[in-house]
């Protein structure tokens, strides 16, 4: 669910603020996990936010405050099988046997569906090339995927609930490089944190959109953004 380095900021906090009830500086934070710029400690916090580990809390210099730590985190605090990943139902199980390839995305069940792969969660801060192996099919209508190539992530957090998006709710992503202005897309940050947020352009540069006034809209230069497709439908359940 976390990457090495959020996972290390977020026990560091948390040990911190265990110690000596007070957060850790930025400098501390940068220090700590030896890191090049507070900017990235910056990205891990966010990230830590929009997934409901951390809570900054208002009108308060340094003020965080832990929510909850993983569930694959045991009483004494020791990871348990831990690797990066997209895909949550892998952590402490064992590898999965090879599977076969995915059928296309206009290849049709018996009963006129179409299956696309669910390949896990998606959450910023999470790298989405770690994304190959599938948790399960989902048989969707033929009118939601249309021709291409589709897949489908079960979306954690609640920075896109003014869209409509809520956590729990799967995504279906048609694959892709590009997006338009006011899309909402998978895009990946620096080769390393993906999120679903809506696509926009600032000049030169491109800016990646929270639907809720809560998070910030987040603005990078062009070479640091790939997008890796855009949301064509939306499953509930209830």
């Amino acid at each position: 669910m976390l990457t090495r380095k959020q996972l290390e900021l977020l026990m560091f906090i948390n040990e911190r603020l265990k110690e000596t009830g007070v957060p850790p500086s930025f400098d501390e934070m940068k220090e700590a996990l030896d890191l090049a710029s507070k900017s990235g400690i910056h990205r891990l916090i966010t990230a830590l936010e929009e997934r409901g580990f951390i809570r900054r809390l208002p009108n308060r210099a340094r003020a965080l405050e832990v929510v909850r730590l993983p569930d694959s985190l045991t009483p004494s605090g020791q990871r348990r099988g831990f690797s990066p990943s997209v895909i949550e139902g892998s952590l402490g199980k064992p590898s999965p046997a090879p599977r076969p390839a995915p059928r296309a995305a206009n290849e049709s069940d018996n009963g006129g569906s179409i299956s696309v792969p669910v390949m896990g969660k998606i959450a910023a801060g999470v790298p989405i090339s770690a994304i190959e192996h599938q948790t399960r099919m989902l048989a969707l209508p033929p009118d939601m995927v249309g021709s291409g190539e589709h897949y489908a992530l079960e979306v954690e957090g609640d920075s896109m609930i003014e869209a409509g998006i809520f956590d729990g709710d799967t995504a279906v992503i048609k694959k892709g490089e590009t997006a338009n202005a006011g899309d909402i897309v998978v895009a990946l940050v620096d080769d390393e944190e993906a999120t679903l947020k809506r696509f926009r352009r600032k000049g030169a540069s491109i800016a990646l959109e929270a639907a809720n006034p809560a998070y910030e809209t987040r603005i990078f230069g062009p070479d640091r953004v790939r997008v890796q497709g855009r949301l064509v439908g939306l499953i509930r359940r209830y």
